[in-house]
């Protein structure tokens, strides 16, 4: 009887396994990078001498195989049309979609799409959804409304006698300016019905909808500082914005919710408010501040708080009014000059509008004359751009218009000036804070913009004049941007897209449409900046009316770089990023003694907590069971915050690891998380941010230029904070949150143990050199044969002796982090202060980070310079320091 088998199992095939998609993808790129190659032996004669024509020939057959594997290898891997495209251009639904890939890659698209069968949808064919059904009805309503519009118009129009149409329109009213309100908050002006309800508690800028689509913007339930800004945008952009920013390119940023004050009053009234508002006495009276008072200059600084200790508000940008004499006058050597009305901008961050206002009004009503000040938010826009091709693509984007009547621009006038300034590639290089008003028109009409080839490009030298002479100190004239008729003027007249496309499709192919005298005159301002770095890249601040800021946007984002590519658009956080890289602290989050820092530090707690919240216990930090060496254990504060309030309060007393000490911490550590956490009252809540607290404890800000005046015998308030910027000297990333700690005043030997460390740090940097140079061979004897000495070099070069750092420089090598005998953290009382912004720093290659630190107790070490200036950084939650160097910022 014969025994069937089993059919449970898959009996094993005599036929091959088929080759996996991977292995057919290896063999594909494998051969794709093959390179054929000639033998050398054709290059060579009967005689063996070699030929050179058939030499020629044998390379020119290998280049022409490696170009050809180049070719295939690149386009191996990426045989689909929608590949081709660039990273940054590529889409999800490129894969099935003609249309979503460029015209150039359409056809193969296309012939792909029919090869594989792939299913394509179109618009009437797609099966509607809910939402796209609500459209739809809604569209189609609105199309109904239009039409019985559109019919009621035409019923009109033919009602009306020729006569009547005719004089109506021979006699138009021209519009009114609304009325400037005085001492009082502006109001947003009404959006439009499509956006209205999206705009309930913020503000759009005007370049929302670009942003909408490419970045990623502030929720609508979570407003910062009341406007939708954006915050990154949505592709990957960390090393390409260090790039443009300091190598190649440029990035910008819409600033329209930077806020302006306008002030206007007598020259005396309005130096007598600045006074009052900390603004520098040299500035005011003396030769220093000469062309900034004449108005061809800016001014960067920091305003305060008129009574009480003059606490920092925040970092201001001062602008005047050219005035009518065209003179660098000092006012105590003419008195009409205190009697001339004067106009002044006063732009400050958000964050701290409300503040600077309210002071701004109580100084100003105090003067006689009395100043009048002006609410200019959304009347006044801001685009900020920097990078080496910042001015190109400014230059290309803002046209000046030649003066009324069609004349010819002044010589040496910033409109001739302007063109001229093509070839810079470091806004720093012009003087510092230098300012440029003119009148431009619409840049719709030269859209889209074309790389600008001048005819006689000025040269290298005559460059280095204009810069160092700066024509335009003495022929600004007053810009028109001051004028709010001006301004108002420019807004109304602008052209909708509509009516641009008209005018573009009736000119010539090729050309831009013709100027004509109804044009709108754009005012702008531009104000050049200068980074704190020697090398530094500035930057520009272009001050635009509001409705003027999205036609230069969009101008600057289409122009086409010299080196390539269009200028990149960037959010608050590459602002900060750059900030960053640059080692200069951006307000409001580095600057957490003023009221608009600690605001920042309130929110960014709450931010972390629900962060940490969201992790299951197992995962995240247990703040009470941190150990930070020599006995002691628990993290000192609230882990997830910068806790200045543990900082200026008195340490624990007992140090000792027992359960009650240990209790006692921990209930400390709660109750602090508990009351941070505890909502206040509902009154408080929906008060409006005019009624936000100041720092607890009378924390408040100095800046490095005064804190460096403070010593052990002229000490600072107890409760000074001051910025400052990290460098570690050895490996670490130091994040937000992290501690910093000076070197221990008390504990000698555990300061000793950090000293030594510095040092063998520095002496194994210094021999880092020598580690990775290749000894010399050792000498062979003179009558070695010639193959011996190849095959001794070749040895040498192929397998080099060891040399280890101790063989070099007698010293051992340097402790490692986590090592038995490295040195534990310094106890509570030798905190500083706390890290506010870290991160790896592109531009130096090395980690680093910017903190604040309390001005006090960094005074009290009195060790020399170079000790002073050392400290310990700990991550919060972390066990163990690094040890970095400090520089006020």
């Amino acid at each position: 009887m014969s025994i069937i088998p089993s059919t449970k199992r898959k009996q094993p095939s005599n036929n091959p396994p088929p080759a996996s998609h991977r292995a057919t993808k290896r063999v594909k790129t494998c051969s794709a990078r093959t390179i054929l190659a000639q033998a050398s032996d054709k290059a060579l004669n009967q005689n063996g001498d070699l030929d050179v024509s058939a030499f020629v020939k044998a390379r020119e057959f290998e280049i022409k195989a490696m170009e050809a594997s180049m070719h295939s290898s690149k386009k191996a891997l990426s045989a689909r049309a929608f590949q081709q495209v660039p990273r940054d251009l590529r889409r999800r639904t490129a894969s099935h979609n003609v249309k979503r890939v460029p015209k150039r890659l359409r056809a193969k698209a296309k012939i792909e799409m029919k090869e594989d069968n792939t299913p394509t949808k179109t618009s009437r064919r797609r099966t509607p959804t809910s939402h796209m059904r609500l459209r739809n009805e809604t569209q189609k309503k609105l199309q109904r409304l239009g039409s019985i519009a559109k019919a009621k118009r035409a019923e009109s129009k033919k009602k009306t006698p020729p006569g009547e149409e005719s004089s109506e329109k021979a006699k138009p009213v021209p519009p009114q300016i609304p009325q400037q309100k005085m001492n009082s908050l502006n109001i947003p002006s009404k959006p439009p019905a499509k956006f209205r309800k999206r705009q309930l508690h913020k503000s759009w800028l005007p370049t929302h909808l670009y942003h909408a689509k490419r970045a990623h913007i502030t929720l609508a339930t979570e407003p910062l500082w009341r406007f939708a800004i954006p915050l990154t945008p949505t592709d990957k952009c960390y090393r390409t914005t260090h790039r443009a920013s300091s190598s190649r390119g440029c990035v910008a940023w819409d600033t329209s919710y930077m806020s302006t004050l306008g002030l206007e009053g007598v020259e005396a009234s309005l130096l007598n408010l600045l006074r009052g508002l900390g603004v520098e006495e040299s500035m005011l009276t003396g030769k220093v501040g000469g062309k900034w008072r004449m108005g061809t200059r800016g001014w960067n600084g920091w305003v305060s708080e008129r009574d009480g200790g003059r606490r920092l508000i925040a970092k201001t940008v001062i602008i005047w009014c050219v005035s009518n004499t065209g003179k660098i006058e000092r006012p105590q050597d003419d008195l009409e000059t205190k009697k001339r009305n004067r106009q002044v901008f006063l732009r400050v961050h958000p964050s701290a509008f409300l503040q600077v206002w309210n002071e701004t009004l109580k100084v100003a009503r105090m003067q006689r004359p009395q100043v009048m000040a002006e609410d200019l938010r959304f009347e006044i826009g801001s685009i900020e751009i920097i990078g080496p091709s910042s001015t190109e693509a400014l230059v290309s984007a803002l046209s000046p218009v030649a003066a009324t009547g069609g004349a010819a621009l002044p010589d040496k006038s910033p409109e001739a000036i302007w063109p001229l300034l093509r070839g810079v590639t470091n806004p720093a290089s012009l003087p510092q804070n230098a300012l440029l008003a003119f009148e431009i028109s619409d840049p719709r009409l030269h859209d889209p913009p074309r790389r600008a080839t001048s005819p006689s490009p000025p040269s290298s030298d005559e460059l280095l004049q204009v810069l160092s002479d700066w024509p335009p100190d003495t022929t600004q004239r007053s810009p028109v941007i001051f004028d709010r008729a001006a301004r108002y003027t420019a807004c109304r007249l602008l052209p909708s897209q509509k009516a641009i496309n008209r005018r573009k499709g009736a000119a010539l192919p090729g050309a831009f449409p013709d100027s004509l005298p109804e044009d709108p005159r754009i005012p702008v301002l531009l104000v050049a900046s200068r980074s704190s770095l020697a090398a530094g890249q500035g930057s520009w601040t272009i001050l635009v009316p509001w409705k003027g800021v999205l036609p230069v946007w969009y101008s600057l984002m289409h122009y086409p770089l010299s080196c390539g590519g269009n200028p990149r658009f960037a959010g608050l956080q590459e602002k900060r990023q750059i900030a960053f890289e640059q080692r200069v602290p951006w307000f409001p989050g580095d600057f957490p003694g003023t009221n608009a820092g600690w605001e920042w530090e309130v929110m960014e707690r709450e931010k972390r907590k629900k962060e940490w919240e969201k992790k299951p216990k197992g995962k995240r930090t247990e703040w009470e069971s941190v150990d930070l060496g020599d006995g002691k254990k628990g993290e000192i504060g609230i882990g997830w915050a910068c806790d200045w309030e543990r900082l200026f309060q008195e340490p624990p007393v007992s140090r000792d690891t027992t359960d009650g000490s240990l209790q006692t911490k921990m209930i400390t550590s709660k109750s602090q998380s508990k009351a941070f956490s505890q909502p206040g009252p509902k009154s408080e809540q929906s008060a409006p941010p005019m009624a936000l607290q100041p720092p607890p404890l009378q924390i408040q800000h100095i800046p490095s230029v005064l804190a460096n005046r403070y010593t052990s015998v002229n000490p600072p308030p107890p409760t000074a904070l001051t910025a400052i910027s990290l460098s570690l000297l050895a490996r670490g990333c130091p994040t937000a949150c992290a501690r910093i700690y000076r070197l221990p005043i008390t504990n000698s030997s555990l300061r000793q143990q950090w000293l030594a460390l510095a040092q063998s740090i520095k002496g194994s940097r210094s021999s880092k050199r020598k580690l990775h140079r290749h000894p010399p061979p050792a000498p062979l004897p003179k009558d070695a044969a010639p193959h011996e000495v190849n095959a001794h070099i070749a040895a040498s070069l192929l397998n080099p002796p060891m040399m280890t750092s101790t063989a070099i420089t007698g010293r051992q090598p340097s402790l490692c982090a986590g090592d038995a005998a490295y040195p534990a953290v310094p106890a509570e009382e030798d905190l500083i202060g706390f890290v506010t912004t870290g991160n790896f720093n592109l531009r130096e290659g090395s980690a680093s980070a910017m903190g604040c630190v309390a001005l006090a107790r960094v005074v009290q070490d009195e060790g020399g310079k170079e000790e002073r200036r050392m400290c310990i950084v700990r991550e919060a939650g972390q066990g163990l320091g690094r040890l970095a160097r400090w520089e006020f910022a």
